[in-house]
């Protein structure tokens, strides 16, 4: 018979998980990294054994810090973030809930703990890959109220999180640039390594391709990160290859900024020569540049609100939705072609 959860002992996770007393303190503390595989097995055994912490459980019952914490990726900037920004304070300022925010290198995850967490706030909003698996499975374990923004969740954790539609509207996208502009030599920037968004991109750019019977050409997906400094000088490179292309997918907005800057370093014209499109509908950058940018509308600030009310929910009345799919919508100016 197991034992009730109040009688469970941080000795006895550590004896069933066959590691130190002192390795299962730091999984449940933070204060140093444990591996992923110790991780995994230290967090199913206090599943198990539905051990909660003495500390955590008496700061979950009792203390409340009446804020929230935003966790984000370290390369977030422009009006992108300023809009997501902007939908969070929106909500937690109604909810009467403090703020925090930081800001991770991915590389981290797994080695330096979050500044935020349990110990200073109610709960956290975490974008992308700002923690990892193995720290979600941690909050996980702990109780701890997470929301997810811009990827779905592990599926064995069952996290709430919020999204946007990128598979339909990059179809149709690119859809626009075959059949009205002719266009079939299309280069794709990829975003971040293993980033959902990205992904699915990707799955509306070669499921277009293939419906209009273009070749799938992987000389012509190349990174791009979602940044501008990076797509100028991948398109730079590109140009030294002699391969010929006829327009560009920059994967969002912030990375057409740096395509366009690399095509009239190389003397293209837009969109004479090369069609450019984005992904967001940067609303103070898309329409101003030259030409204004076609490109795909992301609802980014009712993301942020969206995640923020579904958190606070999550907080006081311990339920949230499990999934919300935002839709998008495509936005055509000059770039792709179009008059004016």
């Amino acid at each position: 018979m197991t034992k009730k959860s109040h009688s469970i002992t941080i000795r006895d996770v550590a004896r069933q998980a066959g590691v130190s007393i002192a390795t299962v303190s730091r999984f449940i503390n933070q204060t140093t990294p444990v591996s992923p595989g110790v991780a995994t097995r230290v967090n199913d055994v206090m599943s198990k054994l539905n051990y909660v912490p003495q500390a955590t459980a008496r700061n979950l019952a009792t203390k409340k810090t009446n804020a929230v914490g935003l966790l984000l990726t370290y390369r977030l900037y422009g009006d992108f973030f300023a809009s997501l920004l902007r939908g969070v304070e929106e909500v937690t300022g109604e909810a009467r809930l403090n703020l925090l925010i930081e800001s991770r290198h991915p590389n981290l995850n797994g080695r330096i703990p979050p500044a935020l967490g349990p110990h200073n706030t109610d709960g956290l909003l975490v974008f992308v890959d700002s923690l990892d698996d193995a720290e979600l499975e941690h909050l996980s374990a702990l109780n701890f109220p997470v929301v997810l923004i811009h990827r779905t969740s592990p599926a064995r954790l069952k996290i709430p999180s919020v999204t946007v539609e990128n598979k339909t509207a990059i179809i149709g996208i690119i859809d626009h640039l075959i059949e009205h502009h002719h266009r079939k030599k299309i280069i794709f920037l990829r975003g971040p390594e293993n980033q959902e968004d990205s992904y699915w991109r990707e799955m509306g750019y070669r499921a277009s391709l293939e419906a209009h019977g273009i070749q799938y050409r992987p000389e012509l997906l190349l990174p791009g990160e979602f940044d501008r400094e990076v797509a100028h000088a991948t398109l730079l490179n590109f140009s030294m290859a002699d391969i010929e292309f006829d327009a560009v997918f920059a994967g969002n907005d912030e990375a057409a900024i740096g395509v366009m800057a690399a095509l009239r370093e190389i003397g293209k014209r837009i969109p004479e020569d090369v069609a450019v499109i984005g992904f967001d509908d940067q609303n103070r950058t898309a329409p101003y540049l030259t030409p204004p940018l076609t490109t795909v509308r992301a609802p980014t600030e009712e993301v942020g609100r969206v995640a923020a009310r579904q958190l606070v929910n999550l907080i006081r009345l311990g339920q949230a939705d499990p999934l919300t799919l935002l839709p998008t919508e495509i936005v055509i100016r000059q770039s792709c072609g179009c008059p004016a």
